[in-house]
Parts: structure tokens; C-alpha cells; sequence
């Protein structure tokens, strides 16, 4: 066990679907947490359990690939629920836009699988003692184009309500209003109210639009730089 002087963490998440790099997250992050203090999930829907259940979170460690993710949707989606708790994404796609739209998604520092363990002991002092860790420099930056539609993306989803995220995912399964409103417990109304406040909001005319809109989080167009 590491030697620190008392644990740097009292609650944290890790977030992946694979039983193995949740192993290589809780060695690296060995001694930063107290005892009891790790909640393994391996599906967007354990996280949102998760979420719900702890009323505290020191810090979240996040893969974008699980199930029931759609890349950046479960980022813009923590981010929305609960924007108090720093949020580290442990991704193996580690594409210079990757990072910079993590970065502009709110996400507080980015780590990728492939990194030793040390970088992400190093990642996690930096965003417990406020800050940031990414590896963006100069160069790389410099491949990450399209940077001011992302800007444009990340600000108008910062604008939903968790609710309207949810209904906003579903929208884009291509879910009518009727079973989104069976899906969330709401009546139909209701869903119609949210959906016209989402395309308000991300500056869409229409639902297909804003579904479209929600696809390009998705991870492959993350690459396409």
C-alpha cells in the first residue's frame, strides 16, 4: 500500500465496464481512498444508481465506452446531475479532440488507459486540490480543429435539466413522446413541454435535428480531426 499521510479520498466511483481496468484504477489509486470508500459500477446505469444512492462524492472515475453510454453523454450527463463532484476520464481513446472535448464537456482532468499508474495518482492530486490535469500541450492542441463548435455543444447541453438530458436521450433512440413518457414516469405532456424547452435550447428546429445533434458525442466523431 502506498504511504500517504491519510487518505486524499473518502468516496470515489470508478466507472468501467471491464472488471480489469477497474482492478488497474483501484492499484493505482491504492491508499488515496478510505477504507470502503470505492463504488464499482460497469454500466451507465449502475452510475446513475450510484449518483442517486451516495448523498457524498469526492471524485469520479469515468470511462466513456460502458454500456448504455453514448461517448460524452454520461459526462454532459454527471456534469448536469451533480456539478459540485470532479470527474476524471479514464479513456483508452486518448485522440487530442478526445481530451479537448472531455476538457469542454467539464470533465476536470483526462487519463488515458494506456498511461502509467503513477500519471493517474498524479491526475487525481491535481483535480482534489483544485485543478486540472490533462495531457493537451501546445502541439497537440493544435490538432484538436473544430474547437468552437464544441464550445457551442458543451455550453447549449449545460443548459438542460438532468430530466431534459434524459428525455433528450431517449428522443434521439428515436423514442415518440408517448413512451418517453411511459419510459420516465411522466405524462405526455409533460415530455412535450421538455422537448420543446431542449430544442429551444440546443438551437434546434426540430427532433431529428437535435438527435443528430446529441450523435456527434459520440467518440468516433471525436476523431474525425
Amino acid at each position: 500500500m502506498s504511504a500517504e499521510a491519510a487518505p486524499l479520498l473518502s468516496v470515489v466511483i470508478v466507472a468501467d465496464d471491464h472488471p480489469m481496468f477497474r482492478a488497474a484504477m483501484l492499484h493505482a489509486i491504492d491508499g488515496m481512498v478510505a477504507a470502503g470508500g470505492v463504488i464499482e459500477v460497469a454500466s451507465q446505469s449502475a452510475l446513475d444508481a450510484a449518483v442517486e444512492a451516495a448523498p457524498q462524492i469526492d471524485l469520479v472515475l469515468l470511462d466513456l465506452t460502458m454500456p448504455g453510454a453514448l461517448g460524452f453523454s454520461s459526462l454532459v450527463r454527471l456534469r448536469s446531475e451533480r456539478p459540485e463532484v470532479p470527474l476524471i476520464v479514464i479513456s483508452s481513446n486518448d485522440h487530442p479532440r478526445t481530451m479537448r472535448r472531455a476538457q469542454q464537456f467539464g470533465a476536470a482532468g483526462f487519463v488515458s488507459k494506456a498511461a502509467p499508474a503513477q500519471t493517474l495518482r498524479e491526475a487525481v492530486r491535481a483535480v482534489m486540490a483544485g485543478g486540472t490535469w490533462f495531457m493537451l500541450t501546445q502541439a497537440t492542441l493544435a490538432q484538436a480543429e473544430r474547437s468552437e463548435q464544441d464550445e457551442q455543444l458543451a455550453a447549449n447541453l449545460a443548459q438542460l435539466t438532468p430530466q431534459q438530458f434524459r428525455v433528450l436521450m431517449l428522443l434521439a433512440d428515436g423514442l415518440l413522446n408517448k413512451q418517453i413518457a411511459a419510459e420516465l414516469g411522466l405524462s405526455e405532456n409533460t415530455v412535450k413541454i421538455h422537448v420543446t424547452a431542449i430544442l429551444s435550447k440546443l438551437q434546434c428546429r426540430s427532433r431529428t435535428q437535435a438527435a443528430v445533434l446529441l450523435k456527434t458525442l459520440d467518440l468516433e466523431d471525436a476523431q474525425q480531426a
